[in-house]
């Protein structure tokens, strides 16, 4: 156990599957609405499919799912690191000028999961629904952005002066 933490891998203890890989996987689809003469994006609504394995508590996992959705559509969006070129202090380094995203900006959301269970890594066939919520969604806004304007938007957060 303390050669893995040395080694620097993730948790000291848990389950190894030296002839497995356990991975997550989702699918996000997303819509986007861009105003015409202001250019502000809005995510319209997003549908996201998992493949975590046999979901054991859905009411849970579909919040997890959700809160990842909503994280991606706020990195995506809003959440930015302001730093001053002149000292590379944060400008932002509080929740009062961190900008993240409201109720009011998040359109349709909707998950759902292929629940089935993963017979590789033995147990009950569980997977994780941690990052895998959140890490594909900037992807596939830009792709919807793209498809919108004809623009490949490659630096997030997507403002308005790159829609105009």
């Amino acid at each position: 156990m303390a050669a893995d933490l040395r080694q620097g891998l993730p948790a000291a203890a848990g389950p190894d599957y030296p002839e497995a890989v356990a991975m997550s996987f989702a699918a996000h689809f997303v819509e986007v609405a861009i105003d015409p003469r202001t250019r502000i994006l809005q995510v319209v609504r997003a549908h996201s499919v998992f493949d975590c394995g046999l979901v054991i508590l859905g009411r849970t996992a579909r919040s997890q799912a959700l809160g990842g959705m909503i994280w991606g559509i706020g990195g995506t969006l809003f959440e930015a690191s302001e730093v001053d070129p002149r000292d590379g202090s944060f400008l932002n380094a509080d929740l009062a000028d961190y900008v993240v995203p409201s109720h009011a900006d998040i359109g349709r959301l909707s998950a759902e999961f292929i629940d089935l269970p993963d017979p590789m890594p033995g147990g009950p066939g569980m997977k994780g629904l941690g990052d895998v919520a959140s890490v594909g969604m900037p992807a596939a806004i830009a792709n919807a952005v793209f498809h919108v304007t004809g623009q490949r938007i490659r630096d997030l957060p997507i403002r308005v002066d790159a829609l105009i």
